[in-house]
């Protein structure tokens, strides 16, 4: 029996070899993840679903180029992602997606219309979603990869490129300034502590 890790690298290698039943599988497997990742950082389902689509357009393009001896096929992908919300002002999207299957996939969380019903639909209160936007980029993304994507300190510190240590020191700020703002708006240690597990699930 194949163990998850397996089946990704058959589906890497096939997909590179232009199997696009194999694309199809990479795509489904991960883009719920990226998709909310940018939701996070973008704050609206439309930009989100565009930076998904082009993040994988491009890495499925760049397939060949993968090396699993230097990151995780994930950390990989979520660089890519990443890259893309950043640029996400230029608007210069590919005109012609290559793969014909894309076009009839469903967005990843088609019920979500912003961060905002992603949170509250886990119960988060708005005012947390509201303090995450007011953090600073970099404390952002790393409370986004954190707590929406879930991965690790070393997996944020690829991602962003700035290291595990850096990764969690920004994370830690980002909690410390993220609890101060909603004490102050009246909240309670409860309310905070609820809502953090709210953002892991």
């Amino acid at each position: 029996m194949y163990n998850s890790e397996e089946r990704l690298n058959e589906w890497i290698a096939a997909a590179c070899a232009g199997d696009e039943l194999a694309a199809e599988a990479i795509y489904r497997r991960f883009s719920p993840a990226v998709f909310r990742m940018a939701l996070a950082l973008l704050g609206d389902a439309d930009d989100a679903d565009e930076v998904t689509q082009d993040a994988f357009v491009y890495a499925l393009r760049a397939l060949a180029r993968f090396d699993p001896s230097r990151s995780a096929f994930q950390t990989w992908l979520f660089t890519i992602a990443i890259s893309r919300c950043r640029n996400k002002r230029r608007r210069k999207w590919l005109n012609t997606v290559p793969l014909a299957w894309f076009a009839r996939l469903e967005r990843p969380a088609a019920d979500a219309r912003s961060m905002e019903d992603w949170l509250t639909a886990r119960g988060v209160q708005r005012e947390l979603w509201a303090a995450v936007q007011s953090l600073s980029p970099n404390l952002r993304e790393a409370v986004t990869l954190r707590f929406v994507t879930g991965l690790t300190y070393a997996d944020i510190g690829a991602v962003a490129g700035c290291g595990a240590r850096a990764a969690e020191s920004r994370v830690r700020t980002a909690v410390v300034a993220l609890r101060k703002r909603l004490m102050a708006q009246g909240r309670t240690e409860a309310d905070w502590r609820e809502a953090i597990e709210a953002l892991r699930q």
